[in-house]
Parts: C-alpha cells; sequence; structure tokens
C-alpha cells in the first residue's frame, strides 16, 4: 500500500497553493506549519512572504483564506495576530486519515525513495575484556538506528568493530603457548557459558599480565609475539582465534541479555583490516595527504592544535612500524565505501573520540575516499552517571560489569511485575518473561529518551516505575489496551467518520496522525530520542483518552464504542511498533 499523507501534509499543501495563488509572482512558499495550542495547526509563512512582496501580511493573510481549498479536511480557519492562519481540520478528516494508516501494515509510514546504503559501527567489545556499563550507550542506540533506518527502506550494513587486534594478544597467546590447558574450560566438546568464558579470559589474562610485569625473558618472548601475530605465523593465528571465539561466547551471551541478535558475519573486528594496513598508508603518503614526521606517518590540521600550540597530528604509523587506530579507521571506511558501495556512515561512539573521528573524516575527503556522495557521521554519545552525578561506578570505585546492572535490572523489574501479578492473572512464567521484557526495556528507555549527545543518570528505582517518563509506563498503556481489547466482547474496532469527537479523541487521533513523520524525523536526524518521546507523550494522551472517554464502561452507544475500540487499536499498534524499534518488547498482560 502507498503511503498515506498526514493531514499536516494535507493543510500545509492547501495553505502553499493559496499562498501561491494569492502572490503568483513570489513562486512555491513554505507556509511554516506547526501545532498550535490556539487550533489544530497554525500556518506563519504569510509573514515572511508579506515582507518579501512589501504586502500587509492581515490583508494577505485574509486573501490566502478566500483561495483555501478547504476540500473536506480544514473545518475551520482564522487569521490572527500580525497574520498568522489558525487552521482547524474536521472530525471527519482526523478518522478517515487514521482508518488509512489502520489498512497499512506500516501504517502509513512512507519508504524512502532515495534511500541508500548505511554502514552502521555499533557495539564494539574489545576481545578478552569484560563489558561494562560504557558500553551499554553505543549497544542500544546503534541498535535503535538500525531498526528506525531500515523502516524506513535504507538498506543496512551492521558492523561491529570489536578490538581484536594489538600488543596484549602477543602477551596472551604467548602465555597459553607455555600454559596449552589453561583455555579448556570443560574438556570434550561441552561449550562454556558466557560468564564461564569471560571467567576463563579474565584468569588468562591476569596471569599472563603478572608474569609479563615480573619476569623479563618472557616480556621479550612475548613482544616477540605481537610480531609473529602480525605476520600471519599460523600457530600464533590459531590461538588468537582462540581467544576471539572464547570472547564471542561471552559477548553473545551479554547482547543475548540485552534482547539484542547480532550476527557473526557482522563481527569485523580491528583485525578484519590488517591485511590493507600498509596499503592505506601507502596511499595517504603517496598522495601527499600523510607526510614524515620524526619517522612517524602523520596528517596535520590547521584548526586542532595542542596546548603549545603546534598543531595536532593524526597519526596513522608509528615510528617504529606499528599502526595506530588511524590506520585500521582509515582502512574500514575504504572497505565500506568501496566494498559495502556505502551512501552514509555512522559511528555509535563515545563522544570523548570525537577529535579522533573529525580526523579521520577529514583525511579520508582529503584522500578522495569520502566525497559529496558519501556522508560519515558521529552519532556521538555521553556518559551514563550515577545518582550523584558522576560516572557509574560501584561502591568500591569500580567500573560497572553490564551483566551486573542488567541482571539487577530485571530482578528490580521482576519484583515491580510480581506485585500486580495476581491482579491481572500472570502465571509465574508469564511474570518471570514479564520481568525480563520489563526490565531490559527499562535500562534502554532510559538510555533512549536522553538524546545520544547528553550525558544521563543510571537511576533503577525510576527507571522501573510506572509513573513518569519511563518504558514501563508505555509498556502499561499498551498493556491496557490489549485488556481493554479482551474485554470489549462483540464489539470491534470500526471507525466513523461522521461521529463528531471529543477532545481526547482529537488530540489523541492527530497525535497518531503523526507517526510518519516522526519516524522520517528521527531517522534523518539519526535521534531515536525524539521517537521516544512521541511514544511518551502517545501514552500520555491515551491516559487521558481513558480517563474521559469510556470505552466499555460505562457502556457508549455502538457506533462511539466501535469507533474509540479503533482509537484504541490503533494506539497499541502504534506503540508496539514503535518500541519495536527501539528494542523494547509490550507484553500482552502487565
Amino acid at each position: 500500500m502507498a503511503s498515506v499523507p498526514s493531514l499536516a501534509s494535507s493543510v500545509e499543501q492547501r495553505v502553499s497553493d493559496a499562498l501561491v495563488s494569492a502572490l503568483p509572482e513570489a513562486g512555491a512558499a513554505d507556509p511554516l506549519l506547526r501545532r498550535s495550542d490556539r487550533a489544530d495547526f497554525q500556518a506563519n509563512g504569510i509573514l515572511a512572504l508579506a515582507k518579501k512582496a512589501k504586502a500587509n501580511p492581515r490583508e494577505l493573510a485574509a486573501t490566502v483564506l478566500e483561495g483555501l481549498d478547504k476540500g473536506g479536511v480544514i473545518k475551520d480557519v482564522e487569521v490572527s495576530g500580525p497574520g498568522f492562519l489558525n487552521i482547524t481540520v474536521s472530525d471527519e478528516a482526523i478518522i478517515r486519515t487514521l482508518a488509512a494508516r489502520a489498512a497499512d501494515d506500516r501504517l502509513g509510514v512512507p519508504l524512502n525513495a532515495s534511500a541508500g546504503t548505511t554502514v552502521i559501527d555499533y557495539a564494539q567489545p574489545n576481545v578478552a575484556k569484560e563489558m561494562h556499563v560504557g558500553h551499554l550507550r553505543s549497544a542500544v542506540i546503534g541498535a535503535a538506528m538500525v531498526e528506525i533506518l531500515e523502516f524506513t527502506g535504507e538498506k543496512v550494513i551492521r558492523r561491529h568493530h570489536i578490538g581484536d587486534w594489538g600488543t596484549q594478544f602477543g602477551m596472551l597467546i604467548q602465555y597459553l603457548l607455555e600454559h596449552p590447558h589453561e583455555l579448556d574450560h570443560k574438556g570434550g566438546d561441552e561449550e562454556a557459558s558466557g560468564e564461564e568464558a569471560m571467567s576463563n579470559l579474565n584468569r588468562l589474562y591476569k596471569a599472563s599480565r603478572a608474569l609479563f610485569d615480573s619476569d623479563e625473558e618472557f616480556k621479550t618472548r612475548a613482544r616477540a609475539r605481537v610480531v609473529d601475530l602480525q605476520a600471519g605465523d599460523p600457530q600464533t593465528l590459531e590461538l588468537w582465534q582462540r581467544f576471539v571465539d572464547e570472547s564471542k561466547i561471552y559477548f553473545y551471551s551479554v547482547f543475548n541479555k540485552l534482547d539484542m541478535d547480532i550476527q557473526d558475519p557482522d563481527v569485523v573486528g580491528e583485525s578484519g583490516y590488517n591485511d590493507m594496513l600498509v596499503e592505506t598508508c601507502k596511499l595517504l603518503e603517496e598522495s601527499g595527504v600523510a607526510v614524515r614526521s620524526n619517522g612517524a606517518l602523520c596528517v596535520f590540521f590547521d584548526e586542532y592544535k595542542g596546548p603549545d600550540g603546534n598543531p595536532t597530528p593524526l597519526i596513522v604509523q608509528k615510528s617504529d612500524g606499528g599502526f595506530g587506530y588511524a590506520a585500521t579507521d582509515l582502512s574500514a571506511i575504504r572497505n565500506r565505501v568501496t566494498d559495502l558501495a556505502a551512501t552514509s556512515l555512522i559511528y555509535v561512539v563515545d563522544a570523548r573520540q570525537s577529535l579522533h573521528f573529525k580526523m579521520v573524516f577529514e583525511t579520508a575527503r582529503r584522500a578522495g575516499w569520502l566525497n559529496d556522495g558519501v556522508q560519515a557521521v558521529q552519532l556521538a554519545f555521553g556518559t551514563v552517571l550515577g545518582k550523584d552525578g558522576k560516572p557509574f561506578k560501584t561502591r568500591e570505585g569500580e567500573t560497572v560489569r553490564l551483566v551486573d546492572l542488567l541482571d539487577e535490572a530485571v530482578d528490580r523489574a521482576t519484583a515491580v511485575v510480581r506485585e500486580k501479578a495476581e491482579k491481572v492473572g500472570l502465571t509465574e512464567a508469564e511474570i518471570v518473561e514479564n520481568g525480563q521484557y520489563v526490565g531490559i526495556g527499562a535500562v534502554k528507555y532510559a538510555d533512549l529518551s536522553t538524546s545520544a549527545a547528553r550525558d544521563y543518570k543510571f537511576d533503577l528505582d525510576q527507571m522501573v516505575s510506572l509513573n513518569g517518563d519511563t518504558s514501563v509506563y508505555l509498556q502499561y498503556a499498551y498493556a491496557r489496551i490489549r485488556s481493554i481489547m479482551r474485554n470489549a466482547g462483540d464489539r470491534k474496532p470500526v471507525a466513523h467518520p461522521e461521529l463528531e469527537l471529543a477532545p481526547a479523541e482529537r488530540a489523541l487521533g492527530l497525535h497518531l496522525d503523526g507517526f510518519g513523520a516522526l519516524i522520517e524525523e528521527a531517522a534523518a536526524d539519526y535521534a531515536p530520542h525524539k521517537l521516544a518521546a512521541y511514544l511518551y507523550q502517545l501514552s500520555t494522551l491515551f491516559s487521558t483518552f481513558y480517563e474521559h472517554c469510556p470505552v466499555i464502561k460505562p457502556e457508549p452507544e455502538l457506533v462511539v464504542a466501535e469507533n474509540r475500540l479503533f482509537l484504541c487499536d490503533l494506539t497499541a499498534r502504534t506503540l508496539t511498533k514503535g518500541m519495536a524499534l527501539l528494542g523494547i518488547r509490550t507484553p500482552e498482560k502487565l
């Protein structure tokens, strides 16, 4: 089915046509339409047009009003202030437009006809290291953007740029060569759990680090092993692969807790670009984009200077011949643009790495790997803070393990669900399942309801609250609607455009109609928090509707009940689709 024009777009087109008719010499004009608390919409574009044409704005507004085609969409228009148009749409138009949305599996959300290919780089843990609270935002924000972009029609390629290369692996591999049985977690073919896998890796890392720090001969052997790794020595690579595989068992267990689907082909870590590093450096040096400075290959920028006033370079290759992160990131850009045909690159990375990525993107532009046909964006995110407003730590001052945080969220949420379980008739299995959905949803929503660039406080008590801007509030609104539908008996949701709507019905209907435009905006701005804000307002408007517009008791007449059930059903479908795009599940009973 074709996308459904929103009421706002229909009104905007009619006002635009009337503006052109009133002032044809001015050409196409933007009505500057927005929602208003004085009417349904307000058009503010007449003021700018009148100034340009040296006309009286109120007189021009009156002329536009006379030529406005209301066409069953617009009920009332009045000139306000210095030349605004206050526009009220008809109840019939609201319900007819919503009925068209309800008839579409996509709820009328358009597919982007000019969609391209986006490579999104997110959820980037490090091999042989535990995931901590700092890994949360990249995973959650990135996964939501994948869903939103794919829903608008973009071809999305996921990339998990894991830290799987570098000097620490020489230490780990050399230790394992000298202690060959220590990575065998259970023996035989039995696979370790995620926790067991990380326990093994932690133990090996600590043992190898202790030996590295205390034994100069081992340190020398470990450094030689790094050279073997970079040179592709088969035995070294085989042991390195064991570390990677063991780490993936752990990564996937954590992502599973987060209710996220991470596919193995999408995991392309630093090692995946190792064979490209020499050529990347050669291309940069031969083109003059990078130059040698004290033996290192560097790119300089006039706008980026250090405390001493000298330019801060991007170091692509170190003076000892080793490659920095920049070489890998630039090689990844080459791969993603050339081999994957990307038109957009999104990096969901901590804001503290902003300078690095500005330099990398500018270097890629100078080299011609990024051009007018390819944009690169860092979707930078802020820090997760504790209740004290400082970076989130344990009481002992340690970084919070991500699995501990998620388990505690599920425990808290399960307790909240259990309190209401008897009232709504939940089984023990449903209590456990809903506890998972509510707990993980609470963590994700707290992150996604905040603009990515901002820090936010991690407060589990608030996150699992039924009140306020929380995922539980949204999930509860959905569950309430499902309860209404189960108790509706023989009455079915049917749209009745002939009915006059109550104020709460109109407010809910107009907000439902804005879903498509909101999704387009969230996708274009890489802003999942805008979708979260829309869903919270939708739940709030539904709560007001539920309070003032009886659906079942006291029983309204049939057509009124059917129309209100229709609004309930479309609200539920919009909520569950919007929440799914954020990676949050909506339980049927809560």
